[in-house]
């Protein structure tokens, strides 16, 4: 999305060692198991998927979850059925356009806030897209700012 919301073009980014996928490296003192076991406990806590995989490496010295168990994360999850119904991703996105139309309540000179505002529901209208198609959302499922208010507030 660098092209669209900004000046770069969006081709510089860190690219991911090659790996053998399903294989532990060498000198790892954790298990397959204990990886799961870790990601449903941290899960049940109400961290997110993006949290867990921060957490895992960070504490645990697992560079890449997919490297050891073959599969990603949100699989992990989504097989335990521990995924919310709405994808992290999106929810985030959310989150941050519920707290910019809090501040534009109390701050309605604040155009920078306004122009920023559109962006993020903007990047939220193209995955809402992404995920109807991809049939993670329901094909009548549409981003309102008012629903998405008491959807965060019910997480919170």
């Amino acid at each position: 999305m660098a092209r669209m919301h900004g000046n770069g073009h969006g081709n510089a980014k860190s690219r991911k060692p090659v790996v053998e996928i399903g294989r532990i490296p060498e000198g790892a003192t954790i298990t397959k198991d204990q990886i799961e076991e870790l990601i449903v406990k941290y899960a049940k806590q109400g961290m997110s998927p993006a949290l867990i995989g921060e957490r895992l490496k960070r504490e645990h010295g697992v560079p890449y979850i997919r490297q050891f168990l073959g599969v990603r994360l949100t699989d992990v999850l989504a097989s335990k059925k521990m995924l919310g119904q709405i994808p992290s991703d999106l929810m985030d996105l959310m989150r941050t356009a519920v707290m910019m139309r809090n501040h534009l309540t109390k701050n309605k000179q604040d155009k920078y806030n306004g122009l920023r505002l559109k962006r993020v529901e903007s990047k939220i209208w193209r995955l809402t897209k992404y995920y109807v198609r991809e049939s993670v959302l329901p094909a009548d499922w549409k981003y309102d700012p008012q629903q998405a208010e008491l959807l965060i507030k019910g997480k919170a």
